[in-house]
C-alpha cells in the first residue's frame, strides 16, 4: 500500500476488525456489480470508496431524466450517456485509483459464465428476474457469493446467497424459475427515492465484509424494509433440495 493509499483508507485502517490486512483484501479483489441504476449507483460508489481493487460494472442502459430523483451516480449533464460510463466518472471523481471496467451490455448467460468466473463477489443491483436468475446460475456455478437486492414502491429487500457453505438457499430457491412473478418496474409503480440508497448501501456493506473476511453474511436470511414506517423483518430461509439451480450441490 502506498503512502497515499495508507492515508485514504485510515479510517479503516484504524478498525481492529479490518486493519491493513483487511484493507489489503479489498485492493487486491474483483467486484461485478450487474446494474448502474438506484441500487447499482450506491453500491458502484461505495465499492470505489472504500478501494476495491477491480471493479466492472455492467449496465445496457443510458441517463434519463427519471433516473435523477434515485440514481445518485449521475447527473443532468450525463442525460444520454451510458449509466455505466456515468457511473464510473463519478467514481473516479470521488477516488482516481480506482480501476473500473465498463460493460455497456445486458447481463446474459454468455456474459456472465465469463464474468462471473473472475470475481470475488457479486452484487446483483438488477431489475428483472431473468437477469436475476441468469446471475445466480452463473454464481451457483463458479461458487461465487452473490449480494442481491431489490427495490419498489416502499418496499426494500436483500439477502446473500452463498452456497459454497453447504445448505445454504440460492436465489432459486427463493424464488424458483418456474413460478410466475409479476414484473413490477419504477417506471410503472414508482418508487420512493432514499429506499434505493437503503438496500444499495447495505449491499455494499454486505460484499465488503464478504471481502475483508468480516462478521457474518446475510447468507440464509431474507431481510425486507417495509419503508413506510421504516420496519425491518428478518425471514430464515432453508435451501431446496429439489431447486433445479443448485439442488445437487446439497
Amino acid at each position: 500500500m502506498t503512502d497515499d493509499e495508507l492515508l485514504r483508507y485510515s479510517r479503516h485502517i484504524l478498525l481492529d476488525e479490518i486493519g491493513v490486512e483487511g484493507q489489503q483484501r479489498l485492493l487486491d479483489a474483483r467486484a461485478l456489480v450487474i446494474g448502474a441504476g438506484g441500487l447499482g449507483s450506491p453500491v458502484a460508489l461505495y465499492l470505489a470508496t472504500a478501494g476495491v481493487g477491480q471493479i466492472t460494472l455492467v449496465d445496457h442502459d443510458t441517463v434519463d431524466l427519471t433516473n435523477l430523483q434515485r440514481q445518485i451516480a449521475h447527473t443532468q449533464s450525463r442525460v444520454g450517456q451510458p449509466k455505466a460510463d456515468s457511473a464510473r466518472e463519478s467514481m473516479l471523481a470521488i477516488n482516481p485509483g480506482a480501476k473500473v471496467e465498463v460493460v455497456r451490455q445486458r447481463a446474459d448467460a454468455a456474459f456472465l459464465e465469463g464474468a462471473v468466473a473472475q470475481a470475488d463477489v457479486v452484487l446483483d443491483c438488477s431489475d428483472n428476474f431473468q437477469t436475476r436468475h441468469a446471475v445466480n446460475a452463473a454464481c451457483v456455478k463458479h461458487r461465487k457469493p452473490l449480494v442481491s437486492g431489490a427495490a419498489i414502491g416502499f418496499d426494500g429487500q436483500i439477502s446473500v446467497y452463498d452456497t459454497r457453505t453447504p445448505g445454504q438457499p440460492c436465489y432459486a430457491c427463493v424464488f424458483p424459475p418456474e413460478s410466475t412473478f409479476e414484473e413490477v418496474r419504477c417506471a410503472t409503480m414508482g418508487v420512493f427515492a432514499p429506499l434505493v440508497g437503503i438496500i444499495g448501501t447495505m449491499q455494499a456493506a454486505e460484499a465488503l465484509k464478504l471481502l475483508i473476511g468480516l462478521g457474518s453474511s446475510l447468507a440464509g436470511r431474507l431481510q425486507m424494509l417495509d419503508g413506510r414506517h421504516m420496519r425491518w423483518d428478518d425471514i430464515r430461509l432453508p435451501a431446496q433440495p429439489q431447486c433445479p439451480v443448485c439442488g445437487n450441490t446439497h
